[in-house]
This record gives structure tokens, sequence and C-alpha cells, in this order.
């Protein structure tokens, strides 16, 4: 069974690993709403109790088929979900009015066959709306019951800071893995400074550190990273394949996989961080949560250290468009 971990300091505490649900109806593939709905419950079974959803994936439909593998269950489980963009026939941008962010809550609670949200991230900051009205807004829906913790996505130390002066943040949700440390420098400092828990998403690398990174131009053509991830294209992935290797040489060294290297290293970042490595298969859980039992020597993250400081993430981790949307 998992340890939990305390995100922030208003008494949200969690699973030590969280699941990202996202894949299950999005972006990676076909769905197979059967085998997704068996991973959720076996991560259940083995501790992992946070689970990771958003009104976008789908759009809709990941928080609708977590209110069906949910029933009976709610109250084992911690949901996170997110609001923040606008929808018309498919995504239209960025929307975090006031009257918007309460109209979503109503609709996600629908969805997820629920009376509230555990945790309630912005999913991306909207540069049209002041951040304190969107924190106003999300403590009062605190206030009504609707929502129980206020937490943040992709946003800067400045947004973090404006926002949390209105209504405690709890957790920041945003890229970091031995793929992705842009964080490292001036976010994680901040949020150690205001007592603000950590969620890493793409812990994995988008899958490039498990142990079967792929190009770009192999991937099929419903996977979202085929077009989107500028780290797997032409020259980028000949170049970061030596972080693949690398990890993928550490694992075979410890008895381990890949993917479970890479999220032991996150778990030995610090006791306020909890990654969220997604899947909708129940073996990759499996494998996910094994992590938790890896134990990295001083000496092994001392050799991460050192590698890491000599390499250096070819690309961009996203298009221009979704670059755009990130506050920094």
């Amino acid at each position: 069974m998992l340890k939990t971990r305390k995100l922030g300091r208003e008494g949200l505490v969690v699973s030590e690993i969280a699941l990202g649900c996202m894949g299950m109806s999005f972006a990676y593939g076909t769905p197979d709403d059967e085998e997704s709905v068996a991973t959720i419950h076996r991560a259940i079974e083995l501790g992992c109790t946070f689970l990771d959803t958003a009104e976008i994936y789908g759009p809709f439909t990941n928080e609708e088929l977590l209110g069906r593998a949910l029933k009976g269950r709610r109250h084992e489980v911690t949901i996170a979900t997110k609001f923040g963009f606008a929808f018309e026939n498919g995504v239209r941008g960025l929307n975090s009015r006031p009257e918007h962010i309460k109209a979503v809550i109503d609709a996600s609670l629908k969805r997820l066959q629920t009376d509230h949200i555990d945790l309630l991230y912005q999913h991306r900051v909207d540069p049209d709306v002041p951040i304190e009205d969107v924190a106003g807004t999300v403590k009062d829906a605190i206030a009504a019951g609707k929502v129980r913790f206020f937490g943040l996505s992709e946003a800067s130390v400045d947004t973090i800071r404006r926002a949390h002066a209105v209504q405690p943040v709890s957790a920041l949700q945003s890229e970091y893995s031995l793929f992705e440390r842009g964080v490292e420098d001036k976010v994680l400092p901040a949020l150690r400074e205001f007592g603000i828990g950590f969620v890493p998403y793409s812990p994995l690398g988008r899958g490039f550190l498990t142990g079967a990174a792929k190009r770009a131009e192999e991937l099929p053509a419903d996977d979202w990273r085929a077009a989107n991830d500028p780290r797997i294209q032409g020259s980028n992935f000949d170049a970061n394949i030596k972080l693949a290797d690398f990890v993928k040489a550490l694992a075979k060294d410890k008895s381990v996989t890949p993917g479970q290297i890479a999220l032991a290293w996150l778990l030995h970042q610090g006791n306020d961080l909890v990654p969220i490595p997604g899947t909708k298969r129940r073996r990759y859980l499996e494998e996910n949560l094994g992590a938790a039992s890896v134990t990295l020597t001083a000496a092994e993250l001392e050799s991460i250290r050192a590698f890491l400081s000599q390499h250096k993430t070819a690309g961009a981790r996203y298009l221009p468009a979704m670059l755009s949307n990130l506050d920094r």
C-alpha cells in the first residue's frame, strides 16, 4: 500500500503517487473504458487514491468515466479536476471569468456524480481575468461546500503569490521530470516558501523515460505526441535519447524499470511533491506504483545530478500555440 503525503498547509492529504486519468479518454490512442475502469479500481486497491481529471479531457468524457467508475466508492478517493477553457466545436480558448468558473464547477459535479470536488485547479492562467477574481470565485465555492481545496497549473511565481493571498493554494501542477526541469530555479523554491505542495504532471516525460521512447514519426496518428511534442522530432530525438539511455542503464543496474527510476527520482525531491503518472492499463499502473519502493542511494542521486548538469533537453515541450498558454 502506498503511503500518504500532505499538499499545502490546509489539510489536503493524498497518496504519494497519483493516477492521471487523461489518457483514458484523450490524446493517447483509442479509449478502452472497461480496462480504464478496472485500472481505477486496481489503483484504489493499491492505495493510489488521488485521481486527476479535467473538463478538457475528452472534452468532458473523462469526468464522466470517473463518475461511473466511482459509483459507491467516491468516499475512498480524492478527486482533482480543472477549469479554464472555453468550448464551442472544440477548444476555443481560455476562460476563467467568475461566472464561467461557477458553471464549470456545477457541470463537473454532475459529470463526476458527486457533491464536492476535492481539489480544483485553474488549468491555465487566463491573462484577461485577474487571478484575484479567480481565487475569490474558488474561495466562494469552498465556502459553499462544492470545493475543498484550490490549485493552480503552470502558473508563474507572481501569479501564485497573488492567488495565495486571496485563497490559500494547496497545490501547483506543472510539468516536471528528468526530461523537463524548468520549475527548479524559481517555482519550486517559491512553493516551499509559501507552503504549497507540488504535483508534477508528465513525470515520465510523456513516456520518453519508460524505456520505450519512439520518434514522433513512429507513433500512430491518433497519438497526441506525434504532432505536438517537438522534443521527440528529428534531431531533438537524437539528442534526448541520451537521457533515456542513461535512465535505462541505471534501471538495469538496479533491476527495476526505467519508469520506476524516473518516478523514484521525483519522490526523492521532497515530501511535498506527488507525481502523477497517467495510464489506462493495470500493468503500467502496478509498475508505476512500484516506484514508491525504489530507494536511490546518495551515489545514484549524485550520478543523476552529474548527468543532468551536462545534458540539456533539446526542443520546446509544446508547439508555439500551446506554449503561449503557459504563465511564465
